[in-house]
């Protein structure tokens, strides 16, 4: 037997195992690594590589940006801005009939975009959407199932970190092109959900909501969101335009965030403190997360673990279709029991040889394929963070809002199979502003 088998035969194992057992995700894979690594070296070289190894994977100033967008994120959420911009969303869609729930993926697919998170945009946007649904005589599974299938929509729709990570971990693909990349994906996500509320709105006579009555009523609510979408125009204009790099954007973006809030005066010195210290634990997090998962990439490449997993795959087959789907199954699989940031650290190096190497797929196409497939991954029952966040924001039990989730989830995988087949799907404004060959 090669040391590539024995590495993957200690580690895979000794990491499902501490998983199962309930370690912490990052211990789970530092302790997984360590261990296979031995196999390869002295314990003492180990040691000394690994901490080497460590603090490699996370001395980048690109990294600065995973910070700045989460506090850019974590202001914009206490900050006042889901209110306006569900006001925005029910200007725009206030005479279809549902009109809650079309406001309800809107305002996921706005606030998204600047929070960064779906679990935060599923809580921000479903605290405020449940009760109005509630009063109009929405079930409550059904406005919960839309606010769910939705809320993952602003991993794609930029500013993204998840694409910034991404763009880290792969070697430096570009974030701007990364950026452009997500937009068609994440407006089919959303445009997918609308459809399948619209035909539950229509079967169950859901009401429409009045429109303003006056210019200047639509005139306000423009002006009151207006400015929290114009952080989106300043950060991915600069970036793409050259005028500045992802994570100066991201350093704008929090100053950006802090001086909106301060005007909109929803941020009092408690607050900001709270906001900071939040940040500041959720860094750390993630920062040790990757550090971890930087040993288990070098321990990976070192034994060629990806070159025998890819061996594997194509002596199954050599189909291109059958093998993307093969992968998607596997990511599906991986989002429901992990969250995208430890699943983009462990898989992008294992699986990016095969799609780009053998395959010839862009780069920006595989990484909008695989955050598109763990997003996915979210809001898949049994497990799914945004799932659980979702049915506790909306006080309903899963069971209740999985008959209308399950038919968003199939209208979703189809836009997913759009993102893995069609590269023009996520290569057309890339390659439109030349950012891509």
């Amino acid at each position: 037997m090669d040391f590539t088998m024995q590495v993957a035969l200690i580690m895979l194992p000794v990491f499902f195992l501490l998983l199962f057992m309930g370690v912490p995700i990052s211990i789970s894979i530092g302790i997984s690594s360590a261990l296979s690594a031995m196999v390869i070296i002295e314990p003492e070289q180990m040691a000394f590589q690994g901490v080497q190894k460590m603090f490699g994977g996370i001395n980048s100033f690109g990294m600065l940006a995973v910070p700045f967008f989460m506090l850019a994120g974590n202001i914009m959420n206490r900050g006042g801005i889901a209110k306006r911009l569900i006001n925005l969303a029910l200007l725009m869609g206030g005479r279809l009939p549902g009109a809650l729930a079309m406001a309800n993926v809107q305002g996921n697919m706005l606030f998204g975009t600047l929070s960064g998170s779906a679990m935060a945009c599923c809580a921000a946007i479903g605290g405020t959407m449940s009760p109005i649904q509630k009063e109009k005589g929405y079930d409550k599974g059904f406005s919960t199932a839309v606010n769910i299938a939705s809320a993952p929509t602003g991993l794609l729709i930029p500013p993204s970190g998840m694409l910034v990570l991404f763009s880290l971990i792969s070697g430096g693909t570009s974030v701007a092109a990364l950026f452009m990349a997500g937009w068609i994906p994440g407006l089919l996500w959303g445009i997918a959900v609308m459809l399948v509320a619209y035909y539950f709105a229509k079967r169950d006579n859901l009401p429409v909501e009045n429109s303003p009555e006056t210019l200047s009523q639509v005139l306000k609510i423009i002006a009151d969101a207006v400015p929290s979408l114009f952080l989106i125009v300043i950060v991915i204009g600069g970036i793409v335009g050259g005028a500045f790099t992802a994570t100066e954007g991201a350093a704008i973006a929090v100053v950006y965030s802090l001086i909106l809030a301060l005007v909109y005066k929803t941020l009092t010195r408690k607050v900001l403190i709270d906001v900071v210290m939040d940040t500041a634990l959720m860094t750390g997090i993630i920062l040790f997360l990757i550090a971890a998962s930087s040993i288990m990439s070098w321990v990976m490449a070192f034994s060629q673990i990806p070159q025998m997993i890819s061996d594997l795959l194509l002596s199954i087959t050599d189909n291109k279709i059958i093998l993307l789907l093969v992968i998607n199954i596997v990511l599906l699989i991986v989002g429901v029991f992990m969250d995208a940031t430890p699943a983009v650290l462990i898989f992008t190096p294992i699986l990016m040889p095969i799609c780009v190497n053998q395959f010839g797929m862009d780069p920006v196409h595989f990484g909008l394929m695989i955050i598109f497939n763990l997003g996915i991954g979210s809001i898949t029952p049994p497990v799914g963070s945004v799932l659980f966040v979702g049915c506790a924001v909306g006080d309903v039990p899963i069971e209740k809002a999985t008959p209308y989730l399950v038919p968003m989830f199939f209208a979703i995988l189809v836009v997913l199979a759009m993102v893995t087949y069609i590269p023009a799907v996520s290569m057309f404004i890339p390659e439109l502003f030349g950012l891509v060959k």
